[in-house]
């Protein structure tokens, strides 16, 4: 257990960090030293690239974590790892060659609104095969047990090397198309780092021997090439349309909004690591009261504390949106919606890993499947009503009725669902917290307002959080804190 918490620890301060630096490039370097039209270039070309990443790396990230451990001699698992490195060109060599002949095609079909696209798809394919690549290598490691480094570079250094860019950019030493070649080669540079990480770890031994597993492997890899399109799509798919029915520009007032409220994600990112492996034993174990009782206190732990990151975000964003360009403010309706969508996401605690380590998770591809249509067509019928605003819609109803199934879902199949007596109390003590603060402002200027409404609200939160007793969990953390001070 040592080495699981001490690595889990460092992961989670490397995705803070990642989260505040992005941050910073979100929020006032991009809306300063890059036009709108531009910035709304960059995220176009990002969230179609991580669109494509799932499929370019043909699941080999998940499908290696899951045998690598069943090859017990070394041929086997040498074999393995080789059809590891190269299993992913099975699909990035036919999407490159259909990407060859057909440029203009669908250079012409994505370029219908946005004539600046077009001009630019190789650097969609490039990062998307950068990004596939980077995944496969820090799946190399994570079955050596070691993930800090990739963790570090995958939630840091790419954010670092915008960060450079874009500083750079202002300073005028380089222009905006060297800027997205640099963009992309930062991508590239962070698989090539994490390349070298991985054959310093383990060196590969290229061996072509039969595979004894080989059908349940790409078996496997495929239905995870779904789940991970799947995954990504819903994250992404709400971009890569706003492109074809309006201004690139607004594609970049749409992911401010949407890197704002995906801060609320973050407790659930750090906690997935640990619920993950827990799952997975009291499953294997058949042991459903403790498994019911992971259920319900990380579902109570991460609405208390993803529910305090959702009352610092929409009753601050009012003032948030003073300190960044006036343009972007149209964005305010988007982290609403968008911030209740992540919210719900928390509220499920260890729902996914329930899903995944269970025996049903083809089921789950196919709720996942009927999701990902869903929010195709609500973002087609909704973007050309009412722009930005309609796509977060699309999104919050497709992730509510997504996450909606899999509590129903869990509950026919478990007899177990995540929702007490005390989800009430929280979801009472949050809509009383936006009634009391969020149309009381300080007369200030907005760092200071930000500041002091935060300090209030957590106080406030905190202190009724503690009196409510709505989590053992969180009693005891704050019951220690205290004695520690007295």
């Amino acid at each position: 257990m040592g080495i699981v918490i001490n690595q889990s620890f460092k992961n989670t301060i490397t995705t803070y960090l990642g989260f505040g630096l992005g941050a910073i490039n979100t929020l006032f370097l991009y809306t300063e030293f890059m036009s709108d039209t531009y910035y709304g270039l960059v995220a176009y070309i990002l969230s179609t690239a991580n669109i494509m990443m799932p499929l370019m790396a043909f699941g080999v990230q998940n499908t290696l974590i899951k045998f690598y451990s069943t090859f017990k001699t070394k041929n086997s698992l040498n074999s393995f790892m080789t059809l590891m490195l190269f299993l992913p060109l099975a699909l990035t060599i036919p999407i490159g060659i259909i990407g060859y002949i057909s440029y203009d095609s669908i250079a012409n079909w994505l370029s219908q609104k946005n004539d600046i696209v077009g001009d630019y798809l190789w650097y969609i394919f490039i990062t998307a095969l950068a990004m596939a690549y980077f995944e496969v290598f820090f799946a190399w490691v994570k079955v050596q047990m070691k993930t800090v480094f990739g963790n570090f570079m995958k939630e840091v250094f790419h954010r670092v090397g915008v960060m450079i860019l874009l500083f750079a950019l202002y300073l005028e030493w380089i222009t905006v198309e060297q800027f997205l070649i640099g963009l992309v080669g930062v991508y590239v540079l962070r698989m090539l780092a994490m390349l070298v990480n991985a054959f310093y770890i383990r060196l590969p031994v290229f061996r072509f021997y039969k595979i004894d597993k080989l059908s349940s492997i790409l078996k496997y890899s495929s239905l995870i090439i779904i789940a991970g399109s799947i995954a990504t799509m819903i994250l992404d798919i709400d971009k890569f349309m706003l492109n074809n029915y309006i201004e690139i520009e607004k594609v970049a007032y749409y992911s401010v909004a949407v890197f704002i409220a995906t801060v609320i994600a973050v407790p659930q990112r750090a906690m997935h690591q640990i619920m993950m492996p827990l799952t997975a034993k009291f499953i294997n174990d058949n042991n459903r009261e403790e498994l019911k009782d992971l259920y319900e206190r990380s579902s109570l732990t991460l609405y208390i504390i993803s529910g305090f990151i959702f009352l610092l975000i929409v009753l601050n964003v009012n003032e948030l949106y003073h300190i960044i360009p006036e343009e972007f403010s149209g964005g305010i309706s988007v982290v609403f919606l968008i911030s209740i969508a992540k919210l719900y996401d928390n509220l499920l605690g260890n729902n996914n890993a329930i899903l995944f380590n269970s025996d049903y998770y083809r089921m789950v591809l196919v709720f996942g499947v009927i999701l990902a249509i869903s929010a195709i067509v609500l973002n087609m019928i909704l973007i050309p009503l009412y722009g930005i605003n309609g796509s977060a819609v699309a999104t919050l109803i497709a992730v509510a009725v997504y996450n909606t199934i899999k509590v129903i879902f869990v509950k026919l199949k478990y007899g177990m669902q995540p929702f007490t007596i005390q989800t009430l109390k929280i979801s009472g003590l949050l809509i009383l917290c936006v009634l009391v603060f969020y149309f009381w402002e300080f007369p200030f200027n907005p760092y200071i307002n930000i500041t002091l409404k935060s300090m209030a609200i957590g106080l406030v939160y905190a202190y009724l959080i503690y009196k409510l007793k709505v989590s053992a969990d969180i009693s005891d953390m704050f019951n220690t804190y205290l004695r520690l001070k007295r």
